[in-house]
């Protein structure tokens, strides 16, 4: 089964045709909403979220995503993968900041649930950060990539910001709201153009690697081995209210 969520060229609402979505859901079907759904693969649940629908804790999509992970065994289903249009964490000057108000509402919940990686598109570049909650670095969180870069017509997001240290500072009136996330929990940032593989090996390890489109070679231009936190310990123990993580997860990072 393939998975596909929608974004913002899918609303398409204007006033002649009101009715958000109307294309994309006559494209896609197969389960009771279009906008969020998962399914499972080879002993990985993944689940589609939607950034331009109703995500607040009253919402319809609220209270499924809810329900979708209680179900999920992890002894059973050893990946928990998450895709979503609109990053999260993103340190590129294209669409900063534009969805942390869905981050607010539900990125508490994915991180009790132990999701492995969370998938985004919007910006049109690549990133890589390292396991994060709340932006800081987090060996019990998820590893957050954006993958806007499959190509399109408005071209590349070629600016990153910088992070505000010393020069905020002396800054009179400085608010603390204009800080961006520490350059630490970002790896690895690249304006071009590529897609991506993720090679789920076994219940314990996976693969990702981001390759570049305009190179004639399948060079690996950014590559990652991601241990599954359902093997952690430490992770689990912390879920189950036992203790605190005393070190990361073994990530090859």
């Amino acid at each position: 089964m393939d998975g596909v969520t929608h974004g913002n060229h899918d609303v398409e609402s204007i006033l002649s045709y009101p009715e958000a979505f109307k294309a994309y859901n006559a494209r896609w079907s197969g389960s009771t909403s279009n906008l969020y759904y998962s399914f499972d693969v080879v002993g990985t649940h993944i689940f589609l979220l939607g950034s331009c629908t109703d995500f607040n804790p009253e919402s319809d999509q609220y209270e499924w995503l809810f329900a979708d992970l209680a179900k999920v065994d992890r002894t059973v289903t050893t990946w928990l993968i998450a895709l979503l249009h609109t990053p999260w964490y993103n340190t590129n000057k294209s669409h900063e900041g534009s969805s942390d108000s869905m981050r607010k509402v539900k990125e508490e919940m994915l991180y009790k649930a132990r999701v492995d990686v969370v998938y985004a598109s919007h910006v049109h570049a690549y990133e890589r950060f390292t396991r994060v909650y709340d932006k800081k670095e987090d060996p019990c969180g998820p590893v957050y990539v954006t993958i806007g870069d499959g190509g399109n017509r408005e071209g590349l997001a070629m600016s990153y910001v910088r992070t505000c240290k010393l020069i905020c500072s002396l800054v009179v009136n400085y608010s603390s709201k204009y800080e961006k996330p520490s350059p630490s929990i970002s790896l690895y940032r690249e304006p071009s153009f590529g897609h991506g593989r993720l090679r789920i090996v076994n219940n314990t390890h996976a693969y990702r690697s981001w390759h570049r489109n305009n190179e004639p070679d399948s060079n690996v231009g950014d590559e990652v081995w991601l241990e599954s936190l359902s093997s952690s310990s430490a992770c689990m123990q912390v879920l189950n209210g036992q203790e605190s993580p005393s070190k990361f997860v073994t990530d090859e990072l």
